[in-house]
């Protein structure tokens, strides 16, 4: 019983110890995205606008009330977002054909190259510190994360939805 406390203690302390570890590197990946979406245009957008973005780059076509669900958001400050979007060009709204008084959101052509764009810059900077890492680093990172991953995936369900990985470059 001894043995099992302690061990017991040992894996909390390293499950803690992973838990700081990932919050250090979640707000240095945050300084990383930032630094890629102000790279991106003359005039980048916000946070909540990139959301918008990438919730109709996974459910194209969707109307404001979707939007409003997926955000989490009210209409009024879902439909400002939207509003700024537009202005960019990165999405357009179209009249439903089944419901002309019904509206759906759905990214430009100019608004799906600015998102391939955002993970282009931000994997290249994910790259350029990944490559600084020893072979063997990079690998117990990567079975690391995919570890990450699937637990996160079983303890949260809903986010079964998230991006999935994307074929790596070097595959």
């Amino acid at each position: 019983m001894h043995v099992n406390g302690a061990a017991s203690r040992i894996d909390s302390y390293y499950a803690y110890d992973a838990a700081q570890s990932a919050r250090d590197v979640v707000a240095l990946l945050e300084v990383l995205w930032e630094r890629g979406r102000d790279g991106a245009s003359p005039a980048p957008v916000s946070t909540p606008q990139l959301r918008v973005l990438h919730v109709l780059e996974r459910g194209e076509g969707i109307n404001l009330n979707a939007l409003c669900k997926a955000l989490g958001a009210a209409p009024s400050s879902a439909s400002r977002l939207c509003d700024r979007l537009q202005a960019l060009g990165l999405i357009e709204s179209v009249r439903s054909e089944a419901n002309r008084r019904e509206r759906y959101l759905r990214l430009t052509g100019e608004g799906a190259a600015y998102l391939a764009g955002l993970r282009v810059r931000r994997e290249e900077a994910l790259l350029d510190a990944i490559d600084a890492m020893p072979p063997t680093a990079r690998r117990a990172l990567a079975e690391g994360l995919r570890g990450f991953r699937r637990a996160v995936r079983t303890t949260a369900p809903e986010l079964d939805g998230a991006p999935s990985p994307r074929p790596s470059r070097r595959d």
